[in-house]
């Protein structure tokens, strides 16, 4: 099985490719389209700021691609935001493959929300082996509010989407890569989806 991580310069990518190692997978990073059209998993990660990560995709072209792919994808942090329909951050228009926009917490709470949350209301085969309040990582200013593609929610300040589903794409607020066994089980979920 090919597992590519789309390298578009706005990731922590080591630590995706080290969760995947330890569960036996060599994951690719490339840019080259081909071959990640070729791929039978596809991680979209994201570390930075969001208008300055769109303007990466558009360059390259990938903007276009991604909402295209078949094989199951797998959006991470911001990488799950950009596949909103448009951020509050540095006010973006998203991939458009996830029915919501992107809104920032209010002055009201500590941002970035930095730490472990609990997942509830788990809606997905993306969950299995997973129970209600199983704890991830997260490290985030923005959040995509509920609505109807959301799979897994948690709380910060307001009842949130942590992670959402349409066809084969998959979002998650939280860095499943650093959040210890459960981490290493929703990414052996994924790698399993048909």
């Amino acid at each position: 099985m090919k597992t590519v991580i789309i390298d578009y310069g706005a990731g922590n990518i080591q630590s995706i490719q080290f969760a995947f190692a330890r569960l036996g997978i060599d994951a690719v990073l490339s840019s080259d389209s081909n071959e990640i059209v070729a791929a039978d998993r596809v991680i979209f990660p994201g570390v930075g700021e969001a208008s300055s990560a769109m303007s990466k995709l558009k360059d390259s072209g990938l903007d276009a691609l991604i909402p295209t792919l078949k094989q199951p994808v797998l959006g991470i942090c911001l990488g799950m935001q950009l596949m909103c329909n448009y951020s509050e951050e540095g006010d973006t228009q998203g991939l458009g493959i996830f029915d919501v926009d992107v809104k920032r917490f209010t002055s009201a709470v500590k941002v970035p929300q930095m730490g472990w949350n609990a997942l509830t209301q788990l809606k997905s085969s993306f969950f299995s082996h997973t129970t209600d309040n199983a704890y991830v990582y997260l490290v985030h200013s923005y959040y995509a509010p509920l609505c109807d593609q959301t799979v897994a929610q948690t709380t910060y300040e307001v009842a949130y989407s942590a992670a959402l589903q349409k066809d084969n794409f998959t979002g998650v607020q939280f860095h499943p890569e650093k959040s210890g066994e459960v981490g290493a089980q929703l990414l052996t979920n994924f790698l399993n989806q048909s």
